[in-house]
């Protein structure tokens, strides 16, 4: 069966499938001797010969990792300012596997790794709904009507940030904590949407993503994703 040479490349761990797009715009890509430009150009995986750079790429194992993230650790694989990312908690041979989404430096919790372009696609797509589950403690004690107002949502540089289900978990006068659910993920949503209504946040944790739960997984470890696991979160991720 053809697929699109961009998934192919996502599959084999080159890059995410939209980097990979870059990468075949720029002419870096060679199939069975001929350099490809074309997003729309498809391969047979049973005998395509593909080079990114005039490296020969073959397909890798398709993996799904589980890692519980410390604060203080970039969701990327290397940082020009030399800070520590979540790589230097993986194996060192794991290096070709990219994030599904992001948690931002300070944020910590549930994040997934994988060299699989399909799964990152349908975890982080909006059109696809699944769903994010955080806990987040600010300072000072919650009004009870902040779980509606965090759900109506705010405007923040042009677009509207909301979540999708929140509640309070705890109130008290110097703390509390609130339970969000998001579907979306925009970039920093949560710190955003807190600080326009001005609540200070103090910690920030994602605790499931779809049906996959943080549970006891210590801080800075990882694990494996069951097939199980893998089929519930596919069947979620579904228009």
């Amino acid at each position: 069966m053809l697929v699109r040479l961009q998934k192919w490349l996502a599959d084999a761990g080159v890059a995410s499938r939209c980097a990979s797009e870059a990468i075949i715009l720029a002419g870096r890509v060679e199939v069975n001797g001929v350099v490809v430009r074309e997003l729309g150009a498809r391969v047979d995986p049973a005998v395509a010969r593909v080079t990114v750079d005039g490296q020969p790429i073959r397909p890798r194992r398709k993996q799904y990792v589980a890692l519980h993230k410390p604060p203080g650790y970039l969701c990327t694989r290397q940082d020009p300012e030399n800070r520590r990312t979540v790589f230097a908690l993986l194996p060192a041979e794991w290096g070709h596997l990219y994030p599904v989404g992001r948690l931002d430096r300070d944020s910590e919790g549930l994040m997934l790794l994988t060299n699989d372009g399909d799964f990152c696609l349908r975890l982080t797509h909006p059109r696809y709904g699944v769903l994010k589950k955080y806990h987040v403690l600010v300072e000072g004690r919650v009004p009870p009507d902040l779980p509606a107002q965090l759900t109506r949502g705010v405007w923040d540089a042009g677009q509207h940030l909301r979540a999708h289900r929140a509640r309070v978990l705890e109130a008290h006068q110097r703390h509390s904590l609130l339970e969000m659910e998001l579907n979306e993920g925009r970039n920093r949503e949560i710190r955003r949407l807190l600080g326009r209504l001005g609540w200070h946040i103090e910690r920030l944790a994602r605790v499931q993503i779809g049906p996959i739960k943080l549970g006891e997984l210590p801080p800075g470890k990882w694990r494996m994703l069951t097939p199980a696991e893998i089929r519930s979160l596919l069947a979620q991720a579904t228009i």
